[in-house]
């Protein structure tokens, strides 16, 4: 037990090491000059607002969308930047891509580096500084709506907020490692599938859901899951109508779907080993 402990503290410290030093990287990026930086800067700030415009316009002129009053929808295109902004400073450089690596044949320089697979995959991707054109904008329209809506924001109410938020990062990360991971075996048609999944995700997750089918809504809490990335975890946070189980119900969904893509990128890796990466000649060039 002693063992494992020390395993633990050795991996943890070693990971922040990691974050730290690519954090580094991801400032010297900016560091180099706003003549290359701002403009960068500026675009994603564009993408990442352009996401939430279109609900955040109809709020603004109708003053609700369905049941949701304009405050309440504020608060769900907040938690849906925040949740992209995360997703963004964690898993940036393909990590959420992750088709890309495969496909690409990037997967093999990350086999030679002295590190476990999981540990390269949580540090690899982390860029705090260029995360912030989604997070920022994200933490402000949750602060305006929350000033709006007068919460009740209590410890517990924060540990809520905080499962929440883990748990529609998670969904979105499992849905994309789990189509990505086609891309072991088809890598030439699947390098680019993650492109798809992730502005799906990316671009459906800011609307309220209420109203649909029976049908639509339950696929696309399963099927295609953007109703867990911030619909149904900001109706939790928000108080709105629910079952008293309702708040155990995205947890539970965030952990079956990491182990069906947890399953689904083992099975690849399995082929993986016996096959290798396709898009590389003996030569080292791309085919």
């Amino acid at each position: 037990m002693v063992a494992e402990d020390l395993l633990l503290i050795t991996g943890a410290r070693r990971l922040v090491r990691l974050w730290a030093l690519y954090g580094r990287m991801d400032l010297l990026f900016f560091a180099r000059g706003p003549h290359t930086a701002l403009p960068w800067y500026l675009s994603e700030v564009v993408v990442a607002l352009a996401a939430v415009t279109a609900t955040f316009l109809l709020a603004e002129r109708f003053d609700d969308i369905g049941t949701w009053t304009r405050p309440q929808v504020y608060f769900l295109l907040g938690y849906a930047l925040l949740v992209h902004g995360l997703i963004e400073t964690f898993f940036s450089y393909n990590i959420a891509f992750i088709s890309r690596r495969i496909g690409r044949g990037q997967l093999d320089h990350m086999f030679i580096e002295p590190l476990p697979l999981w540990m390269i995959l949580l540090a690899e991707g982390f860029a705090p500084v260029g995360a912030t054109s989604s997070l920022l904008p994200g933490v402000g329209l949750l602060l305006w709506a929350a000033s709006q809506l007068h919460l009740a924001v209590g410890v517990a109410w924060w540990g809520l907020f905080l499962v929440n938020v883990v748990a529609s990062m998670a969904v979105v990360l499992a849905f994309a490692f789990a189509w990505g991971s086609l891309a072991f075996w088809a890598p030439r048609a699947a390098e680019e599938l993650n492109s798809s999944t992730y502005e799906l995700s990316h671009q459906l997750a800011p609307f309220p859901l209420d109203g649909l089918s029976g049908i639509a809504l339950a696929s696309l809490v399963t099927v295609v899951p953007v109703g867990l990335v911030a619909w149904y975890p900001s109706r939790i946070l928000l108080g709105l109508e629910a079952p008293p189980w309702a708040p155990a119900l995205l947890p539970a969904a965030a952990l079956a779907f990491v182990a069906l893509a947890t399953w689904i990128f083992r099975r690849g890796l399995r082929n993986y080993g016996r096959t290798g990466s396709t898009r590389y000649s003996d030569s080292g060039h791309r085919r």
